[in-house]
C-alpha cells in the first residue's frame, strides 16, 4: 500500500540522514505522527534555526551562533595551545572529556590524494595566520590514525618545523583505522595526555 504523499515525503527526508535506509526512515516517519504537535513544532523549528543561526567561527572554524565562539572568546582557556581536528564533531568530542583547556582548530577534513583533498582544500592557511599571530606554543594534532590522518599530521609537522612550536599527536590508544565518532571518553582522553612530541621548539 503506497503511503500519502506527505508521509512519502517525510520518510524520503528522513533517509537524508547519514545511516538511515528505508525501513528505519518509514518508522521514524510514522513516530512522527504519533508526536505532540509541541514537540513538532519545536523539531520544525529547531531545523530552521540551525540552518539559519549556526555558522562558522571566524578564528577556529568550529560551529557557532555568533563570529567567535565560546571556546576562543573564553579568557579561562589556555590560548598558548591548539588541538587540530578534522570536524566540528570532534570539539565536542574533546569538550564532554573535561580535562583539556585549550584552543582548537577545525580542518574540514583531511589531505587525501586518492580523494583529489589537497592541502589547499582543507583549512591550513588560517591555522599558519593564528600560530604567526596568536604566540602559540604547542600545536596537538588530534586526527583518526588513518592513512589520511598520518598525511595530514606529517604535512602540518613539515610546515610548521620551523615556526617555533612543539608538535604533538595524541598517542594512539586510538585504534588504527578507527573513527573517531566510536571512541570512547576515556580512551579519547588517554590519548590526549599521553601525546607524542613531533618536533619541539628551539629557543
Amino acid at each position: 500500500m503506497l503511503y500519502p504523499e506527505t508521509i512519502n515525503n517525510l520518510i524520503e527526508c528522513y533517509k537524508k540522514f547519514p545511516g538511515v535506509g528505508e525501513k528505519s526512515a518509514e518508522r521514524m516517519a510514522l513516530y512522527t505522527l504519533e508526536m505532540d504537535q509541541e514537540i513538532i513544532d519545536l523539531f520544525a523549528q529547531s531545523l530552521k534555526d540551525s540552518k539559519k543561526n549556526i555558522k562558522r567561527c571566524k578564528k577556529c572554524n568550529n560551529l557557532s551562533e555568533t563570529d567567535i565562539c565560546s571556546i576562543c572568546g573564553s579568557e579561562t582557556r589556555d590560548k598558548k595551545v591548539i588541538c587540530v581536528v578534522e570536524e566540528p564533531k570532534n570539539v565536542f568530542q574533546f569538550e564532554k572529556i573535561g580535562s583539556y583547556n585549550g584552543l582548537y582548530h577545525v580542518l574540514d577534513g583531511l589531505i587525501s590524494p586518492l580523494e583529489d583533498i589537497n592541502p589547499e582544500d582543507i583549512n591550513l592557511d588560517s591555522l599558519l595566520d593564528r600560530i604567526k599571530n596568536d604566540d602559540v606554543e604547542e600545536v596537538i594534532i588530534a586526527v583518526k590514525p588513518s592513512v589520511e590522518g598520518e598525511t595530514t599530521a606529517l604535512y602540518i609537522s613539515k610546515i610548521l618545523e620551523d615556526k617555533n612550536v612543539t608538535i604533538s599527536k595524541i598517542a594512539h590508544g586510538v585504534p588504527m583505522g578507527a573513527d573517531m565518532d566510536y571512541v570512547d571518553a576515556l580512551t579519547l582522553e588517554l590519548a590526549l595526555q599521553e601525546r607524542k612530541n613531533i618536533t619541539s621548539h628551539t629557543e
